[in-house]
């Protein structure tokens, strides 16, 4: 990663959220199933899951009500989020697919991701959002916590060749 000169003449990262662009949706697809493979094992099950997310995304999402972001350091992507209207009823939001490698942690890309998810919920018009997640994702849930959601209902199912905890989270907006 090569970035931008600072004051003590080292080098820092840029930077950047951007909207899709053509090739991004097999990126998240990818990068959710070989992370998530590697980090808790999980099968080809959750892969499956992630590219029916993005492909009902890509072939009808609301952009006025709908939006998704990939977060580049120097140019290279290293995380995403979706925002999408959530299959309840009301003006509910649902923050999907919230992705970034552990090589940008640290940065506050994060909190960037679900904070620009956030902003444009409201600015859409949606009084809610809800999440869902399992238990043990311990950097995805300090992110959440601290945006200010709360577990509203949680549950052991068996996932993705593994036995988790399923947790629904919700915020008002």
């Amino acid at each position: 990663m090569t970035g931008q000169v600072n004051e003590q003449n080292t080098t820092a990262p840029v930077v950047s959220l951007r909207g899709l662009r053509p090739g991004d949706l097999g990126w998240v697809t990818w990068r959710h199933a070989v992370y998530y493979h590697a980090a808790l094992g999980w099968d080809t099950t959750y892969e499956t899951l992630i590219a029916r997310i993005t492909a009902a995304y890509g072939e009808r999402h609301d952009p006025v009500r709908e939006r998704a972001w990939i977060a580049e350091v120097d140019g290279e992507p290293v995380g995403s989020v979706f925002c999408v209207k959530a299959d309840r009823p009301g003006e509910v939001a649902q923050l999907r697919l919230l992705l970034l490698e552990e090589k940008a942690r640290g940065l506050g890309i994060g909190g960037r991701l679900v904070d620009a998810c956030l902003d444009f919920a409201r600015a859409a018009g949606y009084r809610e959002m809800v999440l869902w997640t399992v238990a043990g994702l311990d950097a995805s849930r300090h992110l959440y916590v601290k945006a200010g959601f709360q577990i509203e209902s949680e549950g052991p199912e068996r996932l993705f060749g593994d036995d988790v905890i399923a947790q629904w989270w919700h915020l008002d907006l």
